[in-house]
């Protein structure tokens, strides 16, 4: 069978609207690692989308699910609930940030976990408005996908959008977004479109993924707790792309001095398998109703055991130093390309959750078309990549924290070859 063979059977069998990045289709996997069904070997710095930061098949992730297997599958937490569930929750209680009493839900994915965080808010505050940025991605859901500050592919053709939520533009200065900006913006909304007494929640990603890795300022995180704290607005972080040692913090709200009242997490928390959390304030996670949160697979023990060992190999293996060592081994050999390469524009990312960003040479114009020729010609080389940001003119890097130092050296050859290739082409 060949990857060809079966983009063809894809193609009959599987809707239009469920993208694919590469036509390469996996069949094994270990740590950084995987190898497609015609026996190809690439370095995968995707990660599934920052959902195997401890790689594919730990073995202590595998263990573990191993051992709960033996056990049980599904019960449904709701009707026969398990011991490992109320362990996990309690360990995120005291992992999350924030000095105060906390309780956590679990759901199964990150839209859910974004969509729960939005009814507990309602919840507890009595209030209906939201309050999201721009370049924002918090999930394919009408509520989500409502917040998400980028109109294609996810908006697009699904009609009208859930009321009362607005947006704000996100502080980004290499695009001419300052702080004070953002936040006069916000001020303008609350005079112009939606009295902050009506606001239940204010929501961001520490760092935006989809939107293009942009790490929200210091400066606007305090202003935003100062902000909600004044007006009773609950402020949420989706941590949905930024958790679990990907920043160099477990959290990525750990780099401020604010924490917010909810949380929400999925991706890395259990290693790859669906499983996703909301952890907050305890009174103001208790503000709704007994059944109006859960589902039948929230939780499933699977995930949960996964989660545990998540935890402990991020502690064991300091991955958040790992992080911290390998963001900044890339980002030095990034910008030791700059003289080189014009299109560069930035390069960012707390811990090793890192990008760079293509403009047309000497210009302010994005430049999509070069990064989709680097992540094109590294995919011919053996090294997945991704692309984001709301011009498209982004690539992110995400591989595995526990990537190998030789394979992680091999894959910044082949990113600085890839990017002075097509550099060279686009001069000629």
């Amino acid at each position: 069978m060949s990857n060809k063979e079966l983009s063809e059977r894809r193609d009959s069998a599987i809707a239009r609207g469920v993208g694919m990045m590469t036509q390469v289709y996996a069949d094994r996997a270990e740590n950084a690692e995987v190898w497609d069904i015609e026996g190809n070997r690439y370095i995968d710095f995707a990660a599934g989308i920052a959902v195997v930061n401890t790689g594919h098949r730990h073995p202590k992730v595998i263990e573990a699910v191993k051992k709960q297997l033996d056990r049980f599958t599904h019960t449904c937490h709701q009707v026969m609930p398990y011991e490992n569930y109320v362990g996990l929750a309690e360990r995120l209680n005291t992992r999350v940030p924030g000095e105060f009493e906390k309780k956590t839900i679990f759901v199964s994915t990150g839209a859910e976990a974004v969509e729960n965080a939005v009814k507990i808010a309602r919840a507890a505050t009595g209030r209906n408005a939201i309050v999201a940025f721009s370049g924002a991605f918090h999930g394919r859901t009408f509520m989500t996908m409502s917040m998400t500050g980028k109109v294609f592919p996810y908006k697009a053709g699904f009609g009208a959008m859930p009321a009362d939520v607005f947006h704000a533009p996100f502080p980004i200065e290499l695009h001419g977004v300052t702080v004070e900006h953002s936040l006069g913006e916000l001020n303008r909304l609350f005079k112009a479109d939606v009295d902050p007494a009506r606001v239940a929640a204010i929501i961001l990603e520490p760092v935006q993924g989809e939107g293009g890795f942009y790490e929200a300022p210091k400066a606007f995180m305090t202003a935003l707790r100062e902000i909600c704290d004044e007006h009773g607005i609950l402020l949420i972080a989706d941590e949905v792309q930024t958790g679990f040692a990907r920043t160099g913090k477990v959290f990525a709200m750990e780099h401020h001095d604010v924490a917010p009242d909810l949380t929400t997490m999925a991706k890395g928390l259990a290693g790859g398998f669906p499983l996703a959390a909301v952890t907050g304030r305890a009174e103001v996670m208790d503000a709704a109703n007994p059944g109006g949160l859960g589902g039948t697979y929230a939780g499933n023990p699977i995930g949960v055991a996964a989660a545990h060992a998540v935890l402990d190999v991020i502690d064991e293996e300091e991955l958040c130093d790992r992080a911290n060592y390998l963001g900044s081994r890339l980002k030095q050999r990034l910008e030791s390309l700059r003289s080189d390469i014009p299109e560069i524009a930035d390069i960012r990312g707390p811990g090793f959750m890192n990008a760079v960003e293509f403009n047309l040479p000497a210009s302010s114009t994005p430049n999509p078309d070069f990064a989709n020729a680097v992540k094109a010609e590294a995919l011919n080389h053996g090294l997945v990549l991704l692309t984001c940001g709301v011009y498209g003119n982004v690539i992110r890097f995400l591989s595995p924290i526990t990537i190998q130092d030789e394979i992680f050296a091999e894959a910044m050859d082949i990113i600085e070859a890839s990017m002075r290739t097509v550099s060279q082409k686009a001069a000629a």
